[in-house]
């Protein structure tokens, strides 16, 4: 599990980096230029599925927490009723 944790953790940071990157030019080409200065819709279309891996990749990497203390406490459980 900590070897998938690790990796996600990676991937997430790599694919923030050129999503930071195309989100602000995207936005400032669409509210300064005329429809000319677009960024054509494979490029748009790249940049939803950047923010969608982003999505469930942060997704996971914030549940992450919460799913460790959840089994933690489930074995802590298990093993005062052995006791």
């Amino acid at each position: 599990m900590k070897f998938f944790n690790k990796w996600t953790r990676k991937i997430h940071r790599w694919i923030a980096v050129p999503t930071a990157i195309l989100i602000p030019i995207a936005v400032i080409l669409k509210f300064t230029g005329d429809s000319s200065t677009h960024f054509p819709p494979q490029i748009e279309q790249f940049q939803s599925i950047l923010m969608l891996l982003l999505a469930i990749s942060g997704t996971y990497l914030f549940l992450i927490t919460y799913i460790v203390k959840w089994q933690r406490n489930r074995r802590k459980k298990t093993q005062e009723a052995a006791k």
